[in-house]
């Protein structure tokens, strides 16, 4: 969570990525190793004392105490020299050189992992801070330590705090920024409707390379798009988007797995979607969404399936899907109970037959509904008014 430079992603938060891959149970044991030295590697470059205990209590490193003395002792050391040139600062030069050396501070328990010290010294620079940009520059650094730490609470006070300040000022390049932030937050809390609209508009605009790769954004938004939105909708924000077509097909199978969708390719579309769940499985934002997302996919695609048919034999679903037809029979019960499909099942028959609900019809009988109400005002106030 270093100041990053611009097209590169924070190296804190590829450590993160790194220590949720190292707990993540389907994740390879030959493959831990490495990611257990690269973890080591970045705790020490670092000098992270608070993180790396926090590490040895979780059982993802063992107890190294000369490593643990080395860079306590060099956290102590840099810590004395910033509060040295705090106080020369606050003694001998100007306002804007004694915030500098009070964001040096911040910046430094970020990057050793002091969470707490990290929040309440950024708050101290806040208060040292006048400009609106730089103000907003500090609640970046608090949603990169939200992210981190995957707190929650601390994400959605800080995007309410940031929402604030612009209404105080605010350049758009911040302003597109938040934008990105916020997407991700609403992503990581199940709130994928809302992400891929913030998504969407951040896909010109996109320069938050300190949260992901240009490439990984792109996933995100295709991911939660499809679950999100219409077919109209899907085809002219993301199918036929240029910034997605320059990128999508560098990511594995999810060319396949919008295009296919779009085309009703259904058989490619589930060949696709099991080429997919690995990296959902092992995404840090994704994978507690996991079974759910499974799901409203699924529900996407046989909506879409049932939607041309008045009535299909499972066997034709199933021959589409290059499934078995005990396979679609169990899948469609399931969503068919959870009240996720309109259609019913005659299995005598092996047929299925939809009943979507007829939305003009429904507008029509609301519409009798309340004219019939208000006849009844209108009466009762006509004998008021006799009277």
């Amino acid at each position: 969570m270093d100041a990053p430079e611009e097209t590169q992603q924070s190296q804190h938060l590829i450590l993160a990525h790194n220590v949720f891959l190292l707990k993540h149970p389907d994740v390879p044991d030959i493959e831990k190793v490495r990611l257990k030295d690269e973890v080591l590697n970045s705790v020490k470059s670092n000098d992270m004392t608070p993180y790396f205990e926090t590490l040895v209590a979780d059982k993802v490193l063992e107890l190294d105490q000369s490593v643990l003395d080395s860079m306590r002792a060099k956290n102590e050391a840099e810590i004395k020299k910033l509060n040295e040139k705090i106080a020369d600062a606050e003694e001998n030069l100007g306002e804007s050189e004694v915030r500098e050396a009070h964001l040096a501070k911040s910046l430094y328990y970020i990057r050793i992992g002091e969470k707490e010290k990290a929040l309440e010294q950024l708050k101290v620079t806040e208060s040292k801070t006048v400009a609106v940009g730089q103000k907003m520059d500090l609640v970046f650094y608090t949603l990169q330590i939200g992210f981190f730490y995957m707190d929650f609470d601390l994400i959605s006070q800080s995007i309410d705090k940031a929402k604030n300040l612009f209404e105080e000022g605010g350049d758009w390049e911040r302003k597109n920024r938040l934008k990105v932030y916020e997407g991700l937050y609403c992503m990581s809390t199940r709130n994928f409707k809302k992400a891929t609209n913030l998504f969407l508009d951040s896909i010109s605009t996109f320069t938050t390379y300190e949260l992901f790769p240009y490439d990984t954004f792109i996933f995100y938004t295709v991911l939660t798009s499809i679950i999100s939105l219409d077919r109209v909708s899907l085809k002219q924000k993301v199918v036929d988007a240029p910034e997605i077509l320059t990128v999508i097909g560098k990511i594995p199978h999810l060319s396949e797995f919008l295009n296919s969708l779009y085309d009703c390719q259904y058989k490619s579309f589930f060949l696709a979607f099991a080429g997919l769940t690995e990296q959902i499985k092992l995404d840090r934002y994704l994978h507690r969404h996991f079974r759910f997302y499974m799901r409203e996919v699924r529900t996407v695609v046989y909506s879409q399936f049932l939607e041309s048919y008045k009535s299909v034999t499972i066997e034709a679903m199933a021959k589409a899907f290059g499934v078995t037809v005990e396979f679609i029979d169990l899948e469609l019960s399931r969503f068919i109970a959870a009240g996720k499909l309109h259609c019913k099942i005659d299995k005598v028959a092996g047929v299925l037959e939809t009943n979507r609900p007829d939305a003009k019809n429904a507008l029509y009988q609301a519409t009798i509904k309340q004219g019939d109400f208000l006849l009844n005002r209108i009466q009762k106030l006509s004998r008021v008014i006799d009277l």
